[in-house]
């Protein structure tokens, strides 16, 4: 579990069959093997390290949901370690779980803010709410606007400095984590999906009892 502020900004040392080494100074910090760290919002396990560097094992599936596998060497990327319950939660509870990607449509400065437009698949929109949380490549945003076909999020000159969202321009991709609340909400509002080993029904029946001896 992350909160999507940001600890540092990493970099990208190498990539090879499903695994990258990053380079790092402050989530090498009481680092240790099977440790998590999101890594542009991603989840993911620290497999070996040393005293400037860690490793991460990348699954297929990962590569194919977020954008970890259009980064090259030397790419810049944001860091964050798991939660501990002596860490303040500024942002949101952030799984590292990436729903899917998006692209930036528009980027406006706005007095001290810098407004990304974001357009997204429809299935990560429905749970975009106006002033809700989304994690932004890694990052813990709110919400300005939203609409059918995109949303935006302002970002303070703190939260640009600290993170790579500085060096975003209109037609990047970008990991996009929705609240992980409204979608557990939304499941429990859903009706139960039926086995198909299910008996139809499971009341004591006449049938039932025949069946066990009664």
């Amino acid at each position: 579990m992350f909160t999507g502020i940001v600890e540092e900004v990493g970099q990208l040392q190498a990539m090879s069959n499903g695994s990258m080494r990053l380079k790092a100074e402050v989530v090498l910090k009481g680092i240790h093997k099977g440790d998590s760290i999101a890594v542009n919002g991603v989840c993911l396990t620290v497999t070996d390290f040393d005293a400037q560097t860690f490793i991460v094992d990348i699954m297929p599936e990962t590569f194919r949901r977020t954008t970890l596998a259009e980064l090259c060497i030397g790419s810049t990327v944001n860091l964050e370690r798991a939660l501990t319950l002596e860490r303040r939660i500024g942002g949101h509870i952030v799984n590292g779980h990436i729903d899917g990607v998006g692209r930036i449509i528009n980027v406006q400065d706005e007095k001290n803010a810098r407004v990304f437009r974001i357009a997204a698949p429809a299935a990560i929109l429905r749970y975009v709410i106006e002033k809700g949380s989304v994690a932004i490549e890694g990052v813990s945003l709110t919400v300005a606007a939203v609409t059918e076909a995109w949303f935006s999020v302002s970002l303070i000159p703190h939260t640009r400095q600290i993170t790579t969202l500085h060096e975003k321009k209109t037609g990047d991709r970008l990991n996009i984590e929705n609240d992980v609340v409204g979608k557990y909400v939304e499941k429990f509002l859903l009706p139960p999906v039926k086995s198909q080993e299910q008996p139809a029904s499971l009341g004591l029946t006449r049938v039932f009892w025949e069946q066990y001896g009664f």
